[in-house]
């Protein structure tokens, strides 16, 4: 398939002046010669750091030595390690650089539809960018401690060679996440694009980058431990810095939510608290006892400049599509609120923090939601998503516990840990596997009764006729939905019921041009779609359906809809192998943190000389959450 050369804005213009109904951009794969030269460019940024890296450990420059003597002596990072810090400060970078990347992809891909290239889109560029910086700040802290060893848990690499763990773990997570790119291109290569945030490649990235938060909590507290402690005692430093690494870690876990945050979410809106809870109770759990009283509101300010931040750039800045935010500050009061009572005991804190989190939490995120979200909660929907957040917020408070005691270097070298990590990694996966199951109806249709098209012939006003009510009850929602027909290509409107069977726009929608428009129902476990209009798709081979009245819809899986791309000539059991061996790479990633964590936690109680056999996890106490 050969490359058009059209770029968006050429698109947009087009279509405005000659009222293009024809989606002709490739579909699939990307060109060979843009996957060559993407390959070549990490191979070659690969090439320069393992040259400087070599040179370093083998000390034939001085120019990594001097950079970290003067990052020590610096007044920011002056309390760490400059092996610990310069890598920090790389991957914190590189983080917010790959997030706007994201962000700008996620709104492009709704906005304008499927990219003509990898090398066609300029958010992939700060993707792959920041995604490879990440990786090499793991390497950076793996290579640069050249003649002193990082700490009692580092690792050897060879006998003359020890890598602090945090360093490894940074390495793999921001591996895996880079790993995604690639991979990611062999995926619609098999099975066609895949116009999701959830597909399984776009986990890996989203993963890999929002789990190295974990690993730089943990080099963090190897660079702070490797210095004098004299230097270490600016509380003001180091209360900002955890602040901004815990705020990242909100950050990266707050992605999994972008789908609900732009309005085009191709999964049940319960999965949207839960996905809230977790990132706020294991988050804010660390936050309040890794970096003590008020870290959870700190934490929560720097992910709010941040986070807040990507979606104006995206959005006013960029001229992209609005990126809704979650706010999480009556969740980080409540983390607040019960540190008074358990801060000493931080398992039993994080499960206690997770329980509000998940109701008093879920109850504020549902109220913004009414104000600031394309689709707002409602009360279809409150009950079995507030069961959701709440077991959740339990899973990921109870994680959150273990790690600070994993930081503190008090994880108890028992069973309790490994069957508490275990068993809050299964109340989550069955929690999301009730989210992700969904019914599709097969005798339900809806039929347009009424028509009336704009004069220019690019808008539309209809009423829509289903054959049977939709649902006994209230619906979660009802909806035109429209995307990928411009740089301002999303619609939403939510439908005005006129009788059980009846529902009329509010609003005039799109049905020209590449817009892609649909009515969407939801209702508890039911999530389905018929399409009002769709262009001709010539790289697919599909047939405009055009928005006319009087011809019955049927409405069937959404997905078939929103991802048209996708294949429909592969075998079930390809895709159900090849997303078993991305969950596979991904349970790796998550036993490798836990590992790290407890070999540090042990490693560094073996150093101090501390008792490990009597220590219980609900009452062990750390000078850093102590003082709380």
């Amino acid at each position: 398939m050969t490359h058009t050369g059209v770029t968006y804005a050429d698109l947009t213009l087009l279509g405005s002046a000659v009222n293009l109904s024809v989606e002709s951009r490739p579909a699939g794969a990307a060109p060979l010669q843009e996957v060559v030269i993407a390959t070549v460019v990490v191979v070659g940024m690969s090439a320069v750091l393992g040259v400087v890296s070599h040179a370093h450990r083998n000390g034939r420059t001085q120019v990594l030595d001097r950079a970290m003597a003067r990052a020590e002596a610096s007044r920011i990072l002056g309390g760490l390690a400059g092996w610990a810090s310069i890598p920090l400060m790389v991957a914190m970078t590189s983080l917010i650089t790959a997030l706007l990347g994201m962000y700008w992809d996620i709104a492009l891909h709704i906005g304008v539809g499927r990219d003509e290239g990898p090398l066609a889109n300029p958010a992939h560029y700060l993707i792959l960018f920041g995604l490879f910086g990440v990786s090499a700040a793991g390497v950076l802290a793996c290579v640069l401690p050249r003649t002193t060893e990082p700490g009692p848990a580092s690792v050897a690499i060879s006998r003359r060679w020890h890598a602090p763990v945090g360093g490894v773990l940074l390495t793999g997570a921001g591996s895996y996440a880079l790993l995604g790119f690639p991979l990611d291109d062999i995926w619609h290569r098999i099975f066609g694009q895949d116009v999701t945030l959830w597909g399984p490649t776009h986990l890996m990235l989203i993963g890999g980058a929002g789990l190295s938060l974990v690993a730089m909590a943990i080099l963090y507290e190897e660079g702070r431990r490797a210095v004098n402690p004299a230097v270490t005692e600016h509380r003001v430093r180091e209360y900002v810095l955890k602040s901004c690494a815990i705020g990242g870690m909100l950050i990266g876990l707050s992605v999994f939510q972008a789908e609900f945050d732009f309005g085009v979410p191709q999964f049940r809106l319960v999965l949207q608290p839960l996905l809230i809870a977790l990132a706020a109770a294991l988050t804010l759990t660390v936050a309040r006892l890794w970096i003590g009283r008020g870290g959870a509101v700190a934490a929560v300010v720097f992910y709010l400049l941040v986070r807040g931040g990507v979606s104006v750039i995206v959005g006013p800045v960029l001229g992209e599509l609005w990126a809704s935010v979650p706010l999480y500050l009556v969740e980080a009061l409540c983390a607040e609120a019960v540190a008074l009572f358990l801060a000493r005991r931080p398992v039993l804190y994080g499960a206690v923090t997770g329980v509000l989190v998940g109701t008093v939490g879920f109850a504020a995120e549902y109220a913004w939601t009414q104000l600031a979200f394309a689709l707002p909660w409602t009360t279809d929907m409150v009950v079995e998503g507030a069961l959701m957040a709440t077991v959740a917020g339990v899973a990921g408070g109870v994680c959150g516990g273990l790690l600070v005691l994993g930081l503190a270097g008090r994880l108890p070298t028992t069973a309790a840990p490994r069957v508490l990590f275990a068993g809050s990694l299964v109340a989550l996966a069955a929690a999301l596997a009730n989210g992700l199951v969904i019914d599709t109806p097969d005798d339900l249709t809806a039929t347009m009764q009424e028509v009336e098209v704009s004069e220019d012939g690019s808008t539309a006003e209809t009423v829509i006729r289903f054959n049977r009510p939709p649902t006994d009850g209230e619906l979660t929602w009802v909806a035109v939905t429209a995307w990928q027909g411009g740089s301002s290509g999303l619609h939403i409107d939510h439908l005005e019921r006129v009788d059980p069977v009846t529902y009329r726009t509010t609003e005039p929608m799109p049905v020209d041009g590449t817009w892609k428009t649909l009515v969407r129902v939801h209702d508890g476990r039911m999530l389905a779609a018929a399409p009002l209009y769709m262009p001709e798709d010539s790289a697919l081979g599909e047939p405009e359906v055009p928005a006319v009245a009087g011809k019955p819809r049927t409405v069937g899986d959404e997905k078939l809809i929103l991802q048209r791309e996708l294949k429909d000539d592969v075998p079930g059991w390809l895709w159900l192998v090849a997303g078993l061996v991305v969950l596979a790479c991904s349970l790796i990633l998550v036993a490798a943190l836990g590992w790290g964590t407890s070999r540090y936690s042990r490693l560094r109680r073996q150093a101090a000389e501390l008792p490990t056999d009597s220590v219980d996890p609900q009452r062990v106490t750390s000078t850093t959450y102590s003082r709380g």
